[in-house]
């Protein structure tokens, strides 16, 4: 499944336009590295994400469309920390 699309039915992310815009300014990582909206996500892989005002870091646990029966989630939050708003976001990339 695509990042943009992952981020958008996980819920980690409102609308795919946005998380889209976020993959290409480099607010996401997969594996540590930046990608393009179109990278292909799969079990395991880590994702990072630049919030405005944290970092979340997650694990994904499902990268199909449809949740399996009895599981309630699609990752798994490894870290979430708070940082001030900066970096990518103190730039006027979030206007």
């Amino acid at each position: 499944m695509r990042i943009d699309l992952f981020l958008k039915l996980s819920r980690l992310v409102k609308r795919r336009t946005a998380a889209r815009e976020m993959v290409e300014m480099g607010a996401v990582k997969l594996n540590g590295k930046t990608v393009k909206p179109s990278a292909e996500v799969r079990s395991a892989d880590r994702i990072e994400i630049a919030y405005p005002t944290r970092v979340l870091l997650v694990e994904v646990l499902s990268g199909e469309p449809r949740i399996p029966r009895g599981e309630n989630s699609m990752f798994r939050v490894l870290e979430d920390r708070r940082v001030k708003a900066e970096g990518l976001w103190g730039n006027g990339l979030d206007s």
